[in-house]
């Protein structure tokens, strides 16, 4: 029977073999439904979400194949100052994205081309707006990081980011300028395309974050300068809205009908707290990690680190009524002040029908501890190859505490610490041919343009903590991860198909083995994903296939731009204070 249905599939025509057919057969022999659609085209829907069009599905490997040119999608976003009271607590000062929080959805499919316009209103700040995962292939000026691929957006000054979705799947976008996605830049993103299980509805973006009272500049400010380490937060928010410590504020509610399959899209979007999620009652399956379709798999929690995601499919098949999104802290690495009250953290599933009410569910325990996910196989398998293990290119991460400077609390790579220079970012440097990229710009260079890299991230410092570390412009391998120090070897390492994503955990006081191919030309920063760590310099640069960056980026003179009306702004005597932090 499976290999009738092969055949009738084969005889259709309309997609390559490479791009068709599941790799694997037990999947393949289950989606009968699939497999015997008399549709040419492919089409995507209820039950065939595996299919897109005619060449492309699941199974297309798109980091090696892209879809013809799609559409253009426009979207303007205006940042301004303005104030909040997300959780009932009060207004607080931040800096939102068309007036909201989180900013405005943006959405397009698998090969469109997105023209998204920045316009900084900010009174005092600058800004710069990264698009969190997005390999940015052949444009790597559009990434978004001041001091590293841009300058930044001078208030008043609009900045015009173009990219194609070569990927598929869910995201978010946030500022990059110093620690002010912390005050509120803040949005998601999805790029629809096929998926590795069937749903009846996309109920779009769930972002999870923590929430502090005081405004982010000033609390990065004391984590800067701090010996007991960065303050807490005091509530999360779930899509932007939660319940306080009072019982003020209200819950995030899912809307479901019963009967139904509702792919739901997890975003930890926190300034420094790892989540653990569960929905009461109801086990999930779990189709994507970070952009990368994963072999689909059934469990009752997931683990999030900052900048993670998780697309989940759940079954809307329990009695009606209102059950618990539950999120859980992992306290190993990361507490607030919110779990010392009796407020249930998350948000409500509720079904059709059911009247308006708080949960009385019971669910899972959640774990406590800060470990990514491991039963992550990405669906299109690769192979690393093991020769890369000989050069792998150590990166040992320590701190430093400098008393001269009220205990600046800064973290260092390889004795470094990272601090970029708004005005001279890294690409300006690189496109006018320069060398001197300055004594903290951590910069690394792979010189062989389509060759596989190792690198190894050491833990060496005494302060044992877990971080997120992420990657732009690339998803990398998890080729190997441990406690301790890495001996080496390639012993308990993982070449065939490793989790593939842009986010990985350094475990606490350990090591973390991450290898990528260097097939973007560009300039990609790596850092820790938690907001005072960044802003304490724990970040590198990878400067990918110099020669070849001019030609791969095209034109530059909204680059140019850029730079000259920063340049105009953030001069001696024209701005109300300095850079006191890394800059990213």
């Amino acid at each position: 029977m499976l290999l009738q249905r092969i055949s009738l599939w084969l005889s259709l025509g309309s997609l390559s073999l490479a791009g068709v057919i599941p790799r694997d057969a037990a999947q393949l022999e289950s989606n009968s439904v699939l497999l015997e659609r008399q549709d040419g085209a492919c089409t995507n829907g209820p039950l065939t979400r595996q299919c897109w069009s005619s060449g492309f599905s699941i199974s297309t490997d798109f980091d090696a194949k892209a879809p013809p040119a799609g559409k253009t999608v426009t979207y303007d976003l205006d940042i301004s100052n303005t104030t909040i009271n997300a959780d009932g607590h009060g207004d607080k000062p931040v800096m939102l994205i068309n007036g909201k929080y989180p900013g405005p959805v943006i959405r397009a499919s698998w090969g469109d081309t997105l023209v998204i316009n920045v316009h900084n209103s900010l009174q005092d700040n600058g800004t710069g707006i990264h698009w969190h995962g997005v390999r940015q292939l052949g444009s790597c000026q559009h990434d978004g990081v001041p001091g590293v691929t841009e300058c930044p957006i001078a208030p008043g000054k609009t900045r015009q980011y173009v990219f194609k979705c070569t990927q598929f799947g869910t995201t978010w976008y946030h500022s990059h300028w110093s620690a002010q996605y912390g005050a509120g830049v803040v949005g998601t993103l999805i790029i629809d395309g096929p998926a590795t299980a069937n749903y009846d509805f996309d109920l779009g973006t769930l972002p999870i974050t923590d929430w502090y009272y005081k405004p982010a500049f000033e609390l990065n400010e004391q984590a800067l300068h701090s010996l007991t380490g960065p303050p807490l937060p005091d509530n999360i928010l779930v899509n932007g809205t939660h319940k306080n410590a009072n019982g003020g504020g209200s819950y995030y509610k899912i809307n479901v009908t019963k009967g139904k399959k509702y792919r739901i899209r997890l975003i930890n979007t926190a300034v420094d707290s790892h989540f653990h999620v569960s929905f009461d009652g109801h086990p999930f399956t779990v189709i994507t990690s970070d952009f990368v379709p994963i072999k689909p798999y059934v469990t009752d929690q997931l683990a999030i680190n900052i900048g993670q995601r998780y697309d989940v499919v759940i079954n809307a098949n329990q009695t009606a009524g209102n059950y618990w999104f539950r999120v859980g802290y992992g306290t190993a690495c990361s507490n607030n002040n919110i779990l010392s009250s009796n407020i249930q953290l998350g948000a409500i599933l509720h079904y059709s029908g059911a009247p308006d009410a708080e949960p009385t569910t019971s669910g899972v325990t959640l774990k406590t501890d800060c470990d990514d996910e491991t039963t992550l196989t990405p669906f299109v398998p690769n192979t690393v190859p093991t020769s890369v293990v000989p050069s792998a290119g150590e990166l040992d991460l320590n701190h430093n505490i400098d008393a001269a400077q009220n205990n600046l609390f800064t973290w260092t790579i390889d004795g470094t610490t990272q601090i970029v220079n708004w005005n001279q970012p890294t690409l300006k440097t690189i496109l006018n041919a320069g060398n001197d990229f300055g004594n903290n710009s951590n910069v690394h260079e792979m010189t062989t343009s389509g060759s596989w890299y190792l690198w190894w991230v050491q833990t060496t410092t005494f302060i044992a903590l877990p971080h997120p570390i992420h990657l732009h412009g690339h998803d990398f391998y998890i080729v190997g991860k441990g406690s301790g120090t890495w001996d080496g070897s390639t012993t308990g390492l993982t070449f065939n198909n490793p989790t593939r994503r842009d986010v990985a955990t350094l475990p606490a006081g350990g090591y973390l083995l991450l290898a990528f191919p260097a097939d973007n030309p560009g300039i990609w920063v790596m850092h820790c994903h938690i907001a005072w760590h960044a802003s304490q310099g724990l970040s590198v640069q990878f400067l990918e296939s110099r020669g070849s960056i001019g030609g791969a980026i095209g034109n530059v003179d909204g680059f140019n731009q850029g730079c000259t009306e920063w340049g105009n702004y953030w001069k001696p005597g024209n701005h109300p204070y300095e850079q006191t932090d890394s800059g990213i």
